[in-house]
């Protein structure tokens, strides 16, 4: 595994800029989570998200989930379901705390739970933006190259979804196109979006057959995952539903996650909205554990507010903050792991997205995130994916990973050799203390462009965006195709080609 860890991190040593980041690494929580509520007042909202399960209820738009919960004790009228409290205990407590996912190549496994963290890359915006250029309809060159740029930054462990929509692709056959360059282009976990059975069916096939493994490993080993989001208020629909049914069969990672925006889909109070938000959760992550006991299944709270002047949505704001600590606190109420996200409102690579995408990221680890999503790339809301914030945020989780890994105090760190060599009015550049050190223990962002005043001439007025821009080039230049054994390449074209010439699946257009 260090020979390998070595390759990660020499491959990236193509293109100076590159080398300066941290190797590839799953970060660690070293702290204890923040407490955002009381326990009285985390039961508060448990309680009176039980009582919206019981007395309210929610739709499930799919004959197959309701005769399946019917069958689980639950309360079945039309499209309404019903869960005495009892049975929503019962059936979370099967789900698992922490689990395994399973990379192409074994390196790239990852642990979510525990104090386990996960960054992904930014996913499923129709629009992007960067490398020089304005903002433009998601397509396959782009799709390909912010594939290729997750793959050689070390701060983004998977992708969440498309880092842009290939909106060329027609969608009969997007989801094979698309999953085939995932899975080429890079070595990371993957995704696939539950948008039909088929779609699901057919990447969990990719999936096995990149990983060379057979179906009783597959179903062993959860090896791809889904996001699945509630229609807030209160519903499912038939193809989240039908993902659900496909993965959590397959024993394949899901995410629930309901999209409660405080003030339009959601009470306007913090806590009406994590009530809401809790009750849609409880009820996707128990019908996970009807599908299949023991399946993975995450957590996933995506609780903001809107502008109530316009109605758009707002990210990475004082609430959104509240709402990830609390998020986070519930999450380890019922013992599984928790998903937020990085997110921002702003337009552009600016102050703005900076410090929105900062209040987010901490609300979400020192919620006790696992799994971190639209990690790298978001802009406006979800509606834009950039290549120069992609950058940006990678190293801000650089520092996030670097500020939560532990000091070290012994007694070399402790220094009182070094202190006593230097003495008074002495400097410590040049003993041997530092210079030990220097280069493991002090972290350098790659996106930084300070220089002194006498140097501005060789490029330090150069802005956080310009750099990025730059920055961006040169990690697509680095990028290199993993490899895969030619056999499992070629069963993998096959599987495409034969797909394609199927017809993909059905679509209204």
């Amino acid at each position: 595994m260090n020979e390998r860890r070595g390759r990660l991190s020499g491959r990236a040593r193509t293109r100076d800029v590159v080398a300066e980041q941290p190797p590839w690494e799953q970060p660690r929580m070293r702290f204890d989570p923040i407490r955002a509520v009381s326990d009285d007042e985390l039961e508060a909202i448990h309680q009176a998200s039980l009582r919206v399960l019981r007395e309210t209820g929610i739709d499930f738009l799919d004959d197959t989930a309701r005769r399946q919960l019917a069958e689980a004790g639950a309360d079945v009228d039309g499209d309404r379901v019903s869960f005495d409290p009892e049975l929503v205990a019962q059936l979370i407590s099967t789900a698992p705390a922490q689990f395994t996912l399973h990379g192409r190549d074994p390196i790239r496994d990852l642990v979510l739970g525990g104090d386990h963290i996960v960054y992904t890359s930014v996913a499923s915006p129709p629009f992007v933006t960067g490398l020089g250029r304005d903002r433009r309809n998601g397509n396959r060159e782009d799709y390909r190259n912010l594939i290729k740029m997750g793959q050689v930054l070390n701060a983004v462990h998977t992708v969440a979804g498309y880092p842009v929509e290939p909106m060329d692709l027609h969608p009969s056959v997007r989801h094979l196109h698309a999953t085939h360059d995932m899975l080429t282009l890079s070595d990371k976990f993957p995704f696939v979006y539950s948008l039909s059975r088929q779609r699901n069916q057919d990447a969990i096939e990719m999936v096995r057959i990149a990983r060379g493994v057979d179906e009783a490993t597959i179903n062993d080993e959860t090896s791809i995952f889904s996001v699945i989001n509630a229609s807030t208020p209160l519903r499912y629909d038939t193809v989240m539903l039908h993902g659900i049914q496909e993965m959590s069969a397959a024993n394949q990672l899901i995410v629930i996650t309901p999209f409660t925006l405080a003030g339009a889909m959601a009470p306007v109070t913090v806590a009406g909205a994590l009530v809401l938000q809790n009750a849609e959760a409880l009820a996707g992550i128990a019908y996970t554990q009807v599908v299949r006991p023991g399946a993975p299944v995450s957590y996933g709270g995506f609780t903001s507010n809107v502008d109530m002047r316009s109605g758009s949505p707002a990210f990475g704001t004082p609430e959104y903050w509240k709402a990830c600590l609390v998020g986070g606190q519930l999450a380890r109420r019922y013992g599984v792991p928790y998903r937020s996200s990085n997110v921002n409102a702003s337009n552009s690579v600016d102050a703005q997205s900076a410090y929105e995408s900062v209040i987010a990221i901490w609300g979400a680890v020192m919620g006790g995130v696992n799994l971190l999503l639209h990690g790298a790339g978001w802009l406006e809301g979800g509606l834009l994916a950039s290549y120069e914030k992609m950058v940006i945020d990678a190293d801000l989780l650089n520092m996030v990973t670097e500020m939560l890994r532990p000091i070290t105090v012994d007694d070399a760190a402790l220094a009182v050799e070094a202190i006593a060599e230097v003495g008074p009015a002495g400097h410590f550049f040049g003993t041997s203390h530092t210079q030990e050190r220097y280069s493991t223990e002090h972290f350098q962002p790659m996106v930084s462009s300070w220089t002194n005043f006498e140097n501005w001439d060789e490029g330090g007025r150069l802005e956080a965006h310009d750099r990025a821009e730059r920055l961006a080039h040169l990690i697509l230049a680095a990028h290199e195709e993993p490899p895969m054994p030619d056999d499992r390449r070629t069963q993998l074209d096959e599987f495409v080609e034969r797909r394609v010439a199927e017809g993909g699946v059905e679509t209204d257009y």
